[in-house]
């Protein structure tokens, strides 16, 4: 008997829903049947042999309550009523007898079904609340049971929260009163917080070591920051920057600025000396710009309890610092204090009025914190520290710092010189992205929505960013668009997990390939920069590299090398041998790819199905393996003290003071040791192997009948064949040499 709910029938706009126990409160008959036996009264049956049977209506009259049966009164009970003598006597008008039992279980089912849609119908008008017009709903699946994902349109502005009424009294005495008596108790809004009066002058920075570096080099490093930072997350106005730190030149001290300010200074400094590759600053500064960040860190009262946009920048400067020194953990609890100091001063509320410098920077600020804290959390597979229905502020303009002075008309938009708008459009989709990922498996509706939104956001970047345009692209361009190229790899690589079918792992292999080949197309141009007369290629190609665009190519190398696509793996290796030391994690990335490449060419020696071997694809997937939400090989491993008195225990560092870790380039547990670097031997060696992989793959193919025996892999092996290079000009293979 069919019990779905009838479609024909007049809509109802009220259910009356009644939930089961052991017995059964449905008040009348199956609608359904109801209707069919309204519609066909006296209709015959033909059954086989010329046979009739007289209608279910006939047979048997429509099912009474209880108690209409007990008294022998006929029942008129409906589908959402009980019956009238029920309600006169004002009983439970309820079906449980024996011989109501069928009818009961059915009409059981049509209750439950009434009440599934009248849920479902309920969770749309919620989410229709949760998620306003502005953003754009991209359904995963059918019109029912699926996942909505709400993304924001490109260029739309933030939902604004509703503001209070004014009220028509004078609150002036009010106001002043409150900010009288409630000191001690609590702060008025951060808008309308009186600040303590700052300090103007930095006393005693010599008793902590802070100084300031010479005049020349400072101008030198304080260009990189501006050339590198600053294009992306432009958190300083920069005329009155330049201008104050040009005062401070002529002076040789800090005596003037306050020591927020002088913080800032000192994290701009540290900024700019990891991104230079000048061998006199190198040599100055060997801690690679540790010393200006303690700097930082101390001109800083911890027992301050007035913060300012100042102490928020210094704050984020410090975590894009340690990032970039691969110090991920202290990177990430700086960007909860940053974030912490941003809220306490109202950055993610509009507010104001504010004169035109200060409440534009403002903005920047707060955007500047977002799109870390969705960078961050991607790269590093935690958690958001921001909620996007806590941030109530607009977006900022499009203007270069120099046209943006009070008294400035806001309308006129000259032409950009910063990524920070086409950077909150690849971020914004972060929280939904990092959502998703939270699902065991992510659909394939869902993975076509989130690649058209990064269509668009690809869109949105100067015509010289698109992936295929023909003009040589300059090395610091590939921070922003490679920001946006991890996003999409971080997607798709989330259907590697176990709990996913073979077909999905395999499409989501095949995704994340094609975003490697896009990525090898972008650094094929960057191979094709020439850089101005006083720089060469590899210093321009150097300095640009951020953390995470090193950290990407390096995804891109593991499934290209997977893929047997060896001439677009060795386009990125010799971009990364270009970086070589000059970024921590670059040498990491090499012998993880090392060990990779070790394992996959005993693998294809044995003969085996890659996509079948759960070890390479776990090593492919790379840092998937160290998120809290993505990670699978760790299910059922030791932990706490099983783990720490394993047989191999973990390096430990010796403790250290603060000034001894500013100081101290090794003191960062997550470089490699001097027998770790020698293991694996430096990019050129990366690039070797690749070349014997791609030889073999070429003998195999060319040799596809003939038997291929098996090898063992052997880096000795490798040296050989390194060495022998040079000297013999015929190609031998690892095989032969064994």
């Amino acid at each position: 008997m069919n019990t779905q709910p009838h479609q024909n029938g007049p809509a109802q706009n009220h259910y009356h829903t009644h939930p089961y126990g052991s017995n059964s409160v449905s008040p009348g008959p199956h609608a359904q049947m109801a209707s069919s036996q309204a519609t066909t009264p006296g209709a015959m049956q033909t059954l086989p042999g010329g046979q009739t049977k007289r209608p279910y209506r006939q047979r048997r009259k429509d099912p009474s309550c209880d108690a209409c049966r007990e008294r022998k009164v006929k029942c008129d009970a409906t589908e959402t009523t009980s019956c009238n003598e029920c309600k006169s006597r004002g009983v439970k008008c309820q079906f449980t007898k024996e011989t109501n039992r069928r009818m009961s279980s059915i009409k059981q089912v049509q209750d439950l079904e009434k009440q599934v849609a009248t849920f479902k119908s309920r969770i749309r008008e919620l989410e229709a609340r949760l998620y306003p017009p502005g953003t754009t709903a991209m359904s995963s699946g059918g019109s029912h049971d699926t996942l909505s994902l709400n993304v924001p349109e490109i260029g739309s502005v933030p939902p604004r929260r509703p503001q209070a009424p004014p009220v028509a009294q004078d609150l002036a005495p009010v106001r002043s009163h409150m900010r009288d008596y409630c000191r001690g108790v609590f702060k008025p809004p951060p808008p309308y917080r009186q600040v303590s009066a700052q300090p103007t002058t930095c006393e005693g920075l010599e008793d902590v070591g802070a100084r300031l570096p010479p005049n020349h080099i400072g101008e030198v490093l304080i260009r990189n920051y501006y050339e590198t930072i600053h294009s992306i997350i432009p958190i300083l106005h920069w005329p009155q920057f330049a201008g104050t730190y040009e005062e401070v030149k002529v002076k040789r001290d800090l005596s003037g600025v306050s020591p927020a300010w002088a913080s800032t200074l000192f994290a701009v400094l540290a900024c700019g000396t990891i991104y230079t590759t000048d061998p006199e600053i190198r040599r100055l500064y060997p801690d690679c710009g540790k010393g200006f960040i303690e700097c930082s860190r101390k001109v800083t009262d911890l027992f301050n309890d007035a913060f300012t946009i100042d102490h928020a920048r210094s704050a984020l400067l410090t975590s894009i610092f340690l990032t970039e020194l691969n110090c991920k953990s202290a990177a990430w609890a700086w960007l909860g204090s940053t974030v912490r100091i941003a809220q306490d001063i109202g950055l993610h509320r509009e507010s104001g009025p504010w004169p035109v410098v200060e409440g534009e920077m403002r903005r920047r600020v707060w955007w500047g914190i977002y799109a870390w804290d969705r960078l961050l959390s991607v790269e590093l597979g935690r958690v958001l520290l921001i909620e996007d229905r806590d941030c109530d502020v607009g977006l900022p303009c499009a203007l270069d710092d120099h046209f943006i002075y009070d008294g400035f008309n806001m309308s006129n938009s000259p032409a950009t010189s910063h990524f920070l708008l086409t950077t909150i459009h690849v971020v914004r989709m972060i929280s939904e992205l990092l959502r998703s990922l939270q699902s065991s498996v992510i659909s394939q509706q869902a993975l076509v929505a989130f690649d058209s939104h990064f269509a668009s956001c690809q869109n949105v970047f100067p015509a010289n960013c698109q992936i295929y345009h023909p003009q040589p692209l300059e090395p610091r361009h590939l921070s922003p668009i490679c920001q946006l190229q991890n996003c999409r790899i971080v997607l798709h690589r989330h259907n590697l997990s176990t709990s996913c079918p073979p077909e999905v792992r395999a499409a989501a292999l095949q995704s994340c390939l094609q975003v490697a080949k896009e990525t090898v197309h972008l650094l094929g141009r960057v191979r094709q920069y020439e850089p101005p007369a006083q720089i060469s290629w590899k210093d321009a190609v150097a300095s640009a590299a951020t953390t995470m665009v090193c950290a990407h190519i390096w995804r891109c190398m593991l499934f290209l090398c997977f893929s047997a696509l060896y001439d677009e793996a060795l386009v990125c290796a010799q971009i990364c041998a270009a970086i070589g030391d000059f970024r921590q994690v670059n040498s990491a990335c090499g012998r993880y790819l090392y060990g990779f490449l070790r394992q996959l060419a005993n693998k294809i020696a044995q003969g085996g199905d890659l996509m079948q071997d759960e070890m390479i694809i776990a090593l492919v997937s790379g840092d998937v393996q160290g998120s809290t939400e993505s990670a699978w090989i760790w299910n059922g491993s030791e932990t706490g003290t099983a783990l720490n008195n394993g047989a191999s225990p973990p390096v430990h560092s010796p403790p250290m003071s603060g000034k001894e870790a500013g100081t101290n380039a090794d003191d960062n547990s997550s470089l490699l040791s001097h027998d770790e670097r020698k293991e694996w031997s430096g990019w050129d060696h990366i690039q070797e192997i690749i070349r014997q992989l791609k030889r073999e793959k070429e003998q195999r193919e060319f040799q596809h009948n003939t038997p291929h025996p098996p090898h063992v892999w052997d880096p000795q092996v490798i040296n050989a064949v390194s060495n022998s290079a040079n000297t013999n000009s015929s190609r031998i293979s690892i095989a032969n040499i064994i």
